[in-house]
């Protein structure tokens, strides 16, 4: 069997449908550049196809670059003078600015303002906003809620870590007749993004099972790494391979209606 022939038979409405209950299984992990969220969803991914993982240390040097420290969250919150929780990471996890620091303290509306993000031209949108090589701590919500906050002292609550751990990443080879690869990469490290994340991800692995199927003149090489610092750090272990990719593909926002 060859490329071509591997779209005879399929059911594209059924494929479609499988990928679409494997991104609302993934959905709700909360995923970053490292720590248990990305380790969860490689292990789901894995499902589909069996991804080989990769763990690289903190501290480790990829070129100019340095694989960061861990995070990982458990739980966050901010409360209003009532004692409300107008913050809940537990009803989305695009609350947390990625990579926070944990903090437990009371502080004045003012003050906490200085760490809250929003969209006030989509006021009804959590952004996604991360800090990964700047320590801070910050939450996201959207600008409509941001209007309703009063004045007074609030209680900000973030259980979270960020430690000496790993950055992990997938690889997955479907072997050719020819040892010039192609490489087709997907990031896998974005919280509650469906389109840019869980539909390239998802894709990559469903595509990558059907290739594996047929016997292709280049060897397809599968990422499903964290954005930019997963890049760096797998291309700074595999000089060697690089003379060999000959095409590259990176799948991302292929979810919506847009062209591919």
């Amino acid at each position: 069997m060859d490329l071509i022939d591997l779209k005879t038979g399929v059911s594209f409405p059924a494929l479609g449908a499988k990928m679409h209950d494997l991104m609302r299984r993934l959905y709700p992990i909360c995923r970053s550049i490292t720590g248990d969220g990305i380790r969860e969803t490689l292990r789901v991914l894995g499902e589909i196809i069996p991804i080989e993982i990769s763990r690289v240390p903190s501290g480790t040097r990829a070129f100019d670059w340095t694989v960061p420290k861990e995070w990982n969250i458990r739980d966050a919150w901010v409360k209003n003078p009532r004692g409300e929780k107008v913050i809940d990471f537990t009803r989305s996890n695009l609350h947390v600015l990625g990579y926070s620091v944990p903090i437990h303290e009371k502080m004045p509306l003012s003050e906490v303002k200085n760490h809250l993000y929003t969209i006030p031209e989509h006021p009804d949108w959590i952004p996604y906003r991360a800090s990964f090589y700047n320590e801070n701590w910050g939450f996201c919500l959207s600008h409509s809620v941001f209007e309703t906050l009063e004045e007074g002292e609030y209680e900000v609550f973030i259980d979270s870590s960020l430690e000496d751990g790993h950055l992990d990443y997938g690889e997955f080879v479907v072997a050719g007749k020819e040892k010039n690869e192609v490489l087709v990469s997907a990031h896998v490290c974005h919280p509650s993004l469906c389109n840019d994340n869980l539909s390239g991800g998802v894709l990559a692995a469903y595509l990558a099972r059907t290739i594996s199927a047929a016997n292709p003149r280049y060897t397809y090489r599968f990422l499903f790494i964290p954005t930019i610092i997963g890049s760096i750090t797998w291309l700074s272990r595999n000089e060697s391979r690089a003379q060999n990719i000959k095409h590259g593909l990176v799948v991302t926002c292929v979810g919506d209606p847009g062209k591919f």
